[in-house]
């Protein structure tokens, strides 16, 4: 009885492994699939529960710079911050789609969503070794912070590339490519805004090494000028060295 209950769940393992190696093999294929409303609810189950754990697994990896309590806190936070992003953000993108004549559903749009979500993930978990290499050889915080904002924008900027190849061919030939574009150009200015705004809100993620373990920090200040005070603190450490 046991092992009957087994084999589903490896087979259900097997499948949501093959459709991430369709979105990067063969993601015309895939995205012809999602226009034409194939099994979409398996697509995204499987889409859903990938990004969860690549996002988890790379969280881990961000948080065992501290101490375990921040791995294990970056283990959560990070898949729930984009997964909390797609939320915020998708009806944005179904509402202008539908404002510039565009005729995909709402379960389309966030399956869309959801490839350029997986294909973050992926790429993540694809820069682990990396980000192991530099945290294994270097103790400059604000430098492995740095490294890690480049490696997100890197890969959530492959994500939206994705979106876009995918947009194109779920579109309808009466859909506007100069809309999609204007669409997809404010989309992603608001999703990166929105996204960077919540990882500031819910950080930290990596935790620094001269404070102790904490869940979330008191709000203040913002992301951004919290990066250019890190590049200009590695400009004084390069200078003094």
């Amino acid at each position: 009885m046991q092992q009957a209950q087994e084999k589903p769940a490896a087979r259900r393992r097997t499948q949501d492994l093959a459709v991430i190696e369709t979105i990067l093999r063969n993601r015309y294929y895939f995205f012809k699939e999602i226009k034409d409303g194939v099994d979409l609810p398996g697509k995204m189950r499987a889409m859903l529960l990938s990004s969860i754990a690549f996002f988890a697994l790379y969280g881990a990896v961000l948080g065992s710079t501290h101490s375990l309590w921040q791995a294990l806190s970056s283990a959560v936070k990070l898949p729930i911050m984009f997964l909390a992003t797609l939320f915020i953000c998708a009806p944005t993108l179904y509402f202008f789609n539908v404002l510039f004549g565009a005729r995909q559903s709402l379960t389309q749009n966030v399956a869309l969503i959801l490839t350029a979500i997986t294909v973050t993930a992926v790429l993540l978990l694809s820069f682990a070794p990396i980000t192991l290499f530099f945290l294994l050889t270097t103790s400059q915080y604000q430098f492995f912070k740095l490294l890690n904002v480049a490696i997100f924008a890197i890969s959530g900027g492959m994500g939206v590339y994705f979106l876009w190849q995918g947009m194109g061919i779920v579109a309808d030939d009466a859909d506007g490519v100069g809309g999609r574009r204007f669409i997809l150009r404010m989309w992603m200015f608001l999703y990166a805004f929105v996204g960077s705004q919540l990882a500031w809100t819910i950080r930290p993620f990596i935790g620094a090494p001269s404070m102790e373990f904490e869940l979330f920090r008191q709000l203040g200040g913002n992301f951004y000028t919290n990066i250019f005070a890190s590049f200009g603190e590695i400009f004084g450490f390069f200078i003094v060295g």
